[in-house]
């Protein structure tokens, strides 16, 4: 259930997509344009784009770079989320988490129920925090992007939406390490 957005101004952050496929091209990638278009559309920035192999080490290490660019809020992968041989992404970034989001999952879940019944049990959605960035792993059909960012990143990265957002959590995201001295 989305909540009533206040009187809040819109803040606008920067959002990368990686689709994750050793088949796919920006060309024919339909998950990665779903998700440009409903970022551009909400207000967002779309500063990155890519393709990645389903291989682990490429998927960690884009994401990583991506992590550590300030200009880069958020990251959202699709593609590599069912139980075949080549879809790893979960396995690439679940380690490289610091805080894990079960609640997106979660959610995600019983969204995509909703739509696909219990089919929902084959894609291993996942979230989490790195280097102070917000990261979505989801699964690579572009009903499954829609779903996701419709029912779920759209309102969570609208800082007008209440009672709580990300937005208004991303300039604490990493006081653990400011904390620790790090």
């Amino acid at each position: 259930m989305n909540l009533p957005v206040n009187d809040r101004p819109f803040v606008p952050v920067g959002i990368a997509v990686l689709t994750v496929s050793d088949t796919r091209t920006l060309a024919d990638d339909k998950s990665g344009a779903t998700l440009a278009e409903r970022i551009a559309s909400a207000g967002h920035r779309l500063v990155a784009r890519a393709i990645s192999p389903d291989d682990k080490e490429a998927i960690a290490a884009q994401v990583l770079s991506w992590t550590l660019d300030p200009e880069i809020d958020v990251v959202i992968t699709t593609g590599g989320t069912g139980f075949t041989g080549r879809d790893v992404t979960p396995e690439a970034l679940e380690p490289l988490f610091e805080k894990r989001m079960e609640g997106f999952s979660q959610v995600f879940h019983r969204i995509s129920y909703d739509k696909i019944g219990i089919s929902t049990i084959q894609s291993r959605a996942t979230g989490g925090v790195l280097n102070a960035t917000f990261i979505f792993v989801l699964p690579g059909s572009p009903g499954a992007c829609k779903d996701a960012w419709d029912g779920i990143l759209a309102a969570q990265l609208d800082y007008r939406h209440m009672p709580c957002n990300f937005i208004q959590i991303m300039p604490r995201l990493d006081e653990h390490l400011r904390r620790s001295g790090s």
